[in-house]
């Protein structure tokens, strides 16, 4: 049966699976976005929310994997944890490069109204100076968080990667030890049967030695006692 935090282990990456589809079905939505800003930022916003989340979930299962008793499963939960780690990374390069391509879609399609003039919904709906000064900082500060953190996952990584090589090094010491003991167990083993081989001799040679006493015991009194015989 299960134990309960193999149990939550399996929750925790499955959840983790669903943020991660989740981002990206947004990360496409924000390259495929016609505007306006606001529109744009409420996904950017929703995005910041799933990544939230996601990390946390990540440090979960960090933490999970390294309440394992076995270090075999400890190993095998921290290579996952550093595959979500990088496919989290992965997402965040691309939610960078969709606001990049819906800002770029946005600016051709304001000089397309530009160019064409009139009262169209497209002229209508045109931005002003302010609100292009906000589109600018929002995906300024938009870069700045992914920014930090893609450093810390890095960071992340960097200790895990040094967990990971700390633990291979137990498990190698581990393995030395195993083989030392089964060396000195092999040894035990040729000695016990060396001993018991030599006590089956000296049972021997005992039992030979009484033989002889008796013998010369008996030998003596029929000389003594039956002289004649």
């Amino acid at each position: 049966m299960a134990s309960s935090l193999d149990v939550h282990v399996r929750i925790c990456g499955q959840e983790i699976i669903k943020y991660d589809l989740e981002i990206k079905a947004l990360i496409q939505d924000i390259g495929e976005c016609p505007g306006p800003q606001s529109e744009l930022a409420d996904l950017n916003s929703e995005v910041k929310e799933k990544f939230r989340h996601l990390r946390l979930r990540i440090q979960d299962l960090e933490q999970m994997a390294r309440e394992q008793d076995k270090e075999s499963e400890k190993l095998s939960i921290l290579r996952e944890v550093e595959g979500h780690r990088r496919q989290m990374l992965s997402n965040q390069t691309a939610w960078r490069k969709a606001n990049l391509a819906c800002k770029l879609s946005m600016d051709n399609q304001e000089k397309e109204e530009l160019i064409h003039g009139g009262d169209s919904p497209l002229r209508q709906r045109k931005m002003t100076k302010e609100s292009l000064a906000q589109s600018s900082s929002d995906i300024t500060e938009s870069l700045m968080s992914i920014s930090r953190m893609m450093s810390q996952q890095v960071q992340q990584s960097e200790e895990t990667m040094s967990s990971l090589a700390t633990s291979a090094r137990t498990v190698l010491q581990t393995n030395e030890e195993f083989k030392a003991m089964t060396g000195t167990i092999q040894l035990g083993r040729k000695l016990i049967t060396k001993y018991n081989r030599r006590e089956f001799t000296d049972k021997l040679l005992i039992f030979l030695a009484l033989a002889l006493f008796l013998a010369t015991v008996l030998y003596i009194l029929k000389k003594r006692l039956f002289p004649f015989l």
